[in-house]
């Protein structure tokens, strides 16, 4: 029997029901153990702002309530850019998340890690590795050991198809998938049975082994899409994502982890989802 953590299910940043006055992490935290879900992924899409007094009190909160945390680092990132300051800023995002998450407990940061520069994805993926063993290194050099988590990207222009994320997350020691469902549907305009999600949870445990299945990031929400991938998200119900099959292809391969709503919705779709999920 494996020894995996159930899946977890919980938002992208802090519940919208959470009052705008009262927004704050350790609130957002709250409000997650509130409507019964288990895990949050702190959001830091513009920057990291969040001081060390702070991390440690979101650390404690969550600890003292059970729900795993992860993060995002900001968005704005190319580790391919053909501006060395771009790159340099790129690469001190992903420390600076990775830093702060350590101090408050969280277990992983996901980034979007480069765009294609109309360059060969082949060259784009030595280029995004390179940076990538760096950060990593550094960060085990200075003891904030994070698992780094590329991100399966929506958009084609995007560095971030399944297999240059998995690919990175085999070759570099500390890496692991981020995998958005969503996302890849939107990339491929497939991706969207039953049959196609096993697949892919097969093909994670055949290039990663069996632990990346037990302790999965996984990315959920609607998505709107076109020729050139992913155009926005969308609540699940507004979307063609095939929702009940996925969490059916989870729930059979007995995936382990958490579960990351990106829906507008946040906790509507979330919960709808861990809904499901349970009564499978």
């Amino acid at each position: 029997m494996s020894n995996r953590e159930p899946l977890l299910f919980g938002t992208a940043g802090i519940p919208n029901s959470v009052p705008r006055r009262e927004r704050s992490v350790e609130n957002g935290i709250r409000r997650i153990r509130k409507l019964g879900l288990g895990c949050m992924e702190v959001e830091f899409v513009h920057g990291v702002d969040m001081s060390r007094q702070t991390a440690l009190a979101v650390g404690e909160t969550a600890a003292a309530l059970g729900i795993k945390l992860s993060a995002h680092a900001p968005y704005y990132l190319n580790l391919n850019s053909e501006e060395p300051g771009k790159v340099a800023a790129t690469r001190e995002r992903i420390l600076q998340t990775a830093r702060i998450t350590y101090i408050f407990g969280g277990d992983c940061v996901v980034f979007h890690p480069a765009y294609y520069m109309k360059k060969p994805p082949s060259e784009v993926f030595d280029t995004v590795k390179h940076h990538v063993e760096q950060i990593a290194s550094q960060l085990w050099e200075e003891g904030s050991w994070i698992l780094l988590r590329p991100e399966v990207m929506g958009k084609v222009t995007a560095f971030g198809t399944m297999d240059e994320v998995l690919e990175l997350s085999a070759e570099i020691d500390g890496v692991a998938p981020a995998v958005d469902f969503a996302h890849w549907h939107a990339r491929t305009g497939q991706a969207n049975s039953y049959e196609e999600f096993t697949g892919i949870l097969k093909h994670i445990e055949r290039k990663l082994g069996r632990d990346a299945l037990d302790n999965m990031h996984i990315h959920v929400s609607g998505i709107d899409y076109g020729p050139r991938g992913e155009r926005k998200h969308l609540n699940l119900e507004e979307s063609d994502l095939n929702y009940f099959d996925l969490m059916m292809a989870l729930k059979e391969r007995g995936v382990g982890g958490k579960l990351i709503c990106e829906s507008p919705n946040l906790e509507e779709d979330a919960l709808l989802l861990q809904q499901v999920y349970l009564k499978l």
